[in-house]
């Protein structure tokens, strides 16, 4: 099958960018969003990834191409009604997911395929969710996607084979190198090295062993990476490690705390990241990007 329109469900940091890349190589693509409040900070940031588009592949007149073909949709109906697939990228919360997919099952055509960014979440736990589990996988990006363009490719062990192989396909189509993984692991393979090195800097923090900053400039000093775990934090944005670690909460005290800092240092303060302009470092010139960032102290 040979897709052609395309819906994006949540429209956050890297809804959003799914939603550009696809247009900007030739998808019609619909975006939908809860509500219209959500759907103003959906157009807000396709302005500015028309920006970042036109400049990355010097393209002004492609970016401005993609961005006015944009449909938006704060109903689930009519923003699936014509999809060959659908692309779900909503908070990482396992009730959201479920109770999401039993209503996209109900209203989306019997042929559209149903693909979960989801980060971290396997899709065998929301596929009966679906009513269609052999067109059910995970489709995972990476952050700033024009430029980090993998795209990881996760069945569970009821689907269709056929499907893996179009989605692959259609990830090759919008500028992805597709990743396509022989069976389920959460995390995939990026987040299964990510998410423990991330997770052993937010420890270091919670604990107060030492600052973000601290922790940043000891990493990159060390390795000579261009950036450290809390500047990787501000581009993925609060919303979901705070989620990952609610979730993982009920049975680890560990997590319970590193939420309870997240919500009250960060997402109570506004500082989300780079989309609202400070996190744990500010925007448009973080500290770790000063020449003199990895100087001593």
């Amino acid at each position: 099958m040979n897709y052609k329109k395309v819906t994006i469900v949540g429209s956050g940091v890297l809804g959003s960018q799914i939603a550009f890349q696809s247009a900007f190589f030739g998808f019609e693509v619909s975006v939908y969003d809860i509500n219209e409040d959500a759907i103003t900070k959906a157009k807000q940031r396709m302005a500015t990834l028309k920006t970042t588009y036109g400049e990355y592949f010097q393209d002004v007149d492609r970016a401005e191409k993609a961005s006015n073909s944009l449909k938006f949709y704060s109903d689930l109906g009519e923003a699936t009604k014509d999809a060959d697939l659908v692309i779900e990228a909503v908070p990482e919360r396992i009730e959201i997911k479920q109770n999401f997919y039993e209503k996209l099952g109900k209203v989306a055509p019997e042929n559209t395929v149903f693909a979960s960014n989801s980060s971290t979440l396997l899709p065998s736990q929301f596929a009966e969710f679906t009513g269609r589990p052999e067109k059910f996988l995970a489709l995972h990006f990476a952050n700033s996607i024009w430029q980090n363009n993998t795209a990881e490719v996760m069945g569970h062990p009821g689907t269709d084979r056929q499907y893996v192989e179009q989605v692959a396909d259609f990830a090759r189509n919008i500028g992805m190198i597709p990743f396509v993984l022989k069976k389920e692991q959460p995390g995939y393979i990026l987040n299964s090295l990510l998410v423990p090195f991330l997770s052993a800097a937010m420890e270091l923090w919670v604990k107060d062993i030492a600052d973000p900053q601290t922790i940043d400039k000891n990493w990159m000093v060390s390795t000579g990476s261009p950036r450290g775990p809390f500047a990787i934090y501000d581009i993925v944005g609060m919303e979901t490690p705070y989620n990952l670690n609610l979730m993982r909460a009920e049975h680890d005290p560990g997590a319970k705390l590193v939420a309870e800092k997240i919500k009250c240092e960060m997402i109570d303060q506004g500082k989300m990241g780079v989309s609202t302009g400070e996190g744990f470092y500010k925007y448009p010139n973080p500290a770790y990007m000063d020449p003199d960032f990895l100087k001593s102290n």
